[in-house]
């Protein structure tokens, strides 16, 4: 099923193991991945950290080209203190290969940090992660740690909030880390949707995450979209689970340019910083607790997603 390349594999060890691996997922986009990979060898802990480089088979012969072009560009990729590369021998799709790939290393190193082939980030975010799931790993209502902030102006914080760090009932997919038994017993079939459903009460509760959550775990249930993250945001619903997230952001999305399997054009300009956190001077307070007004303003900013590029995507999927 899997054609495995190892570049670099070392056995894992107490000693080798002090930061946590990088699990990136890349499939047909040569240019967007080299933005991605140029920008964390820029990171100081890219030579300290193990990337594991998932790509997926070509869907049709129409990517087989750029799937080839995505492959030739990883064998040369160099700077970290290992690089593995998995060449799927068919084509998972994006939920079941970061199902499987993540399941491999989390199971292997106990942690892992996330990217797909459109997050630039900051020369400092494997530092922010990596700091982030030394000091919280005893917290276990924090179910993940992300880079990906939206700009302050549509965050518009408190003034009086000084904490570098603020948590949020949803989890992010633009780039991620979590720990091994935060990932372990999730159910990816979700059985009980059904009950879950039609208890209005419950599904209000999932929404405070955002508006979109519970139609897009509709659309799943229902074979209208193929999607680990909307599962795993129920997940973490379901065990009342935070999710840490940078004031000022590390990383840029890239993928909102009708280039990606699950986005659209980003019209908003929503998810573009100008400028990314610049600084390893990170104010981590193990004792955040959760602000309202803060959940508050990041959900108006994801409805605006909802009402623009997730729109266009249903529009896609349901071919109208």
């Amino acid at each position: 099923m899997v054609a495995q390349y190892q570049l670099t594999r070392i056995k894992v060890s107490p000693d080798n193991n002090a930061f946590a691996p990088i699990a990136l997922f890349v499939y047909n986009r040569p240019w967007h991945t080299r933005q991605t990979v140029e920008a964390l060898q820029k990171n100081e802990l890219a030579k300290n950290s193990d990337l594991f480089i998932f790509s997926d088979a070509s869907k049709s012969e129409k990517q087989v080209e750029t799937v080839s072009l995505v492959r030739k560009y990883i064998r040369q990729i160099n700077g970290f203190k290992s690089v593995s590369i998995i060449e799927r021998d068919k084509n998972l799709g994006l939920a079941n290969s970061i199902i499987d790939g993540v399941t491999r290393v989390i199971s292997d190193y106990g942690k892992v940090i996330v990217l797909e082939d459109d997050l630039v980030t900051s020369p400092y975010f494997l530092e922010f992660m990596n700091q982030c799931l030394d000091m919280f790993e005893k917290r276990l209502d924090i179910f993940s740690i992300t880079g990906f902030s939206f700009d302050s102006k549509f965050m518009n914080f408190p003034s009086n909030y000084n904490d570098n760090i603020y948590l949020n009932i949803r989890p992010m997919s633009w780039s991620w880390a979590t720990w091994k038994d935060r990932w372990q017993g999730i159910d990816w079939e979700v059985r009980d949707f059904q009950e879950f459903i039609t208890n209005s009460s419950k599904v209000n509760e999932f929404n405070k995450g955002g508006t979109d959550l519970s139609h897009m775990l509709t659309m799943q249930m229902e074979g209208k979209l193929d999607s680990w993250y909307i599962r795993w945001c129920y997940h973490a619903y379901l065990n009342k689970k935070l999710t840490i997230y940078p004031k000022i952001s590390f990383v840029n999305n890239l993928g909102h340019d009708n280039t990606g399997t699950h986005c659209g054009v980003d019209k908003n300009n929503i998810y573009s910083h100008k400028e990314l956190c610049n600084s390893n001077q990170f104010s981590l307070n193990m004792d955040i607790a959760i602000d309202d007004m803060i959940v508050k303003n990041f959900n108006k900013a994801f409805n605006i997603k909802f009402k623009g590029i997730l729109k266009q995507k249903v529009k896609k999927i349901l071919g109208f």
